[in-house]
């Protein structure tokens, strides 16, 4: 009988895994781990608005493939689809400038109520015993050097968006001219490699589920904002409407965000008490549609439970900055589609990360495909 050489695997012609200790495995997948997100995080400047334009493109190719099924010609879905997502951007983009052109000529009118906040801060600071001249003491402790440089890395940071912004919208361009065929070619890979075929169209596809999901809540619950503030008698509704669906595409404190300016205007338009009628309005539309209803849809949707997207939110958003609080999810999805869903074995990993036992359908597809072909999945064990 022959001896089987511990070195090789079961098959006799690979390298067995078994070669190196486990520990020394799991130090150097640490290490790789620390070099990749090092190097991310240098190049967020250009991860962020390349990975931006792919999900918008994803999300809008849908429009380009049905009206190719109907018979248009491929130049004419480009055209279609090119102006589609400029469009888009532009109309977002002006309800941003014209909400904070109102804004702009609504905050001088509200100085005196402004000093009087001030005033009244200041006589309630003084009932328990902190004093002007400790104010004053701790205002003269602020470092105005410090200031400056904050003022300039903020210009530096507006510069930088607007180059970024030139970027995306050429990379747009070219993405929505090359989305055409990326079916053929996910198509293609399924050929030889259906596991790779699967994972990707399974980060596609949840980042569509993802994305319809988050913008059907987000103008259920940014119409729900705009009518209670208009009730309330909030300055500028439409406008904290429409900042409040901006920050629904953050996971779990977009909320915040979007609550912060129309308490302030509530506070120096009402006082304390129309503060907290905001907050509480507020705090009931968004706990109970964001925090309660749709984190459930999103976990079927796309299959990360509510813990991991907090967490994703944090990592992202640490590595890209305020782009990925956005995009926290749709990376996620692509990490775990390149990391997970590639690799039968990973299956553990996946429990781990749904938002329930039985998964969203792209796992299940996932596992019936993997099941289906066993002898692919052996393969890819063996490459």
């Amino acid at each position: 009988m022959e001896e089987r050489n511990p070195r090789l695997s079961s098959d006799g012609l690979a390298p067995s895994r078994d070669l190196l200790p486990r520990a020394l495995v799991v130090l150097l997948g640490a290490a790789a781990v620390v070099v990749v997100v090092a190097g991310v995080r240098a190049a967020a400047w250009l991860v962020g608005p390349v990975f931006t334009a792919l999900v918008i493109v994803i999300a809008v190719s849908p429009v380009q493939d049905r009206l190719r099924r109907r018979g248009w010609p491929a130049w004419l879905t480009t055209a279609v689809l090119v102006v589609l997502v400029y469009g888009v951007l532009a109309l977002l983009t002006l309800g941003i400038v014209v909400s904070l052109g109102r804004l702009a000529g609504l905050v001088p009118q509200y100085t005196e109520q402004a000093a009087q906040v001030v005033g009244d801060a200041s006589a309630g600071l003084s009932r328990i015993g902190i004093g002007p001249d400790q104010l004053r003491a701790a205002a003269e402790t602020l470092d105005l050097g410090k200031l400056s440089g904050l003022l300039s890395a903020l210009l530096a940071d507006v510069a930088g968006l607007v180059s970024n912004l030139v970027f995306l919208l050429a990379l747009l361009l070219f993405l929505s001219v090359e989305a055409g065929g990326a079916g053929q070619r996910i198509a293609a890979i399924a050929t030889d490699r259906p596991a790779v075929s699967a994972a990707l169209r399974g980060f596609t596809s949840g980042t569509r589920r993802y994305l319809l999901v988050t913008t059907v809540f987000g103008l259920v619950v940014a119409a729900l904002d705009a009518l209670v503030l208009a009730v309330i008698g909030i300055p500028l509704a439409l406008t904290w409407g429409l900042l409040s669906f901006i920050t629904n595409y953050i996971p779990n404190v977009g909320f915040l965000i979007g609550l912060a300016p129309p308490a302030i205007l509530g506070l120096l338009t009402g006082g304390v008490d129309r503060m907290v009628l905001v907050i509480v309005c507020y705090g009931v539309i968004n706990f109970v549609l964001q925090s309660l209803i749709q984190p459930r849809f999103v976990g079927d949707a796309v299959g990360l439970s509510v813990t991991v997207t907090f967490v994703a939110l944090v990592f992202w958003a640490w590595l890209l900055g305020p782009l990925g609080a956005i995009l926290a999810i749709p990376m996620t999805l692509l990490a775990k589609a390149l990391l997970v869903d590639l690799d039968p074995r990973a299956r553990w990993a996946d429990v781990l990360l749904r938002s329930g036992p039985r998964g969203p359908p792209q796992s299940r597809r996932r596992e019936a495909l993997f099941s289906r072909w066993p002898h692919r999945a052996a393969a890819g064990r063996k490459e």
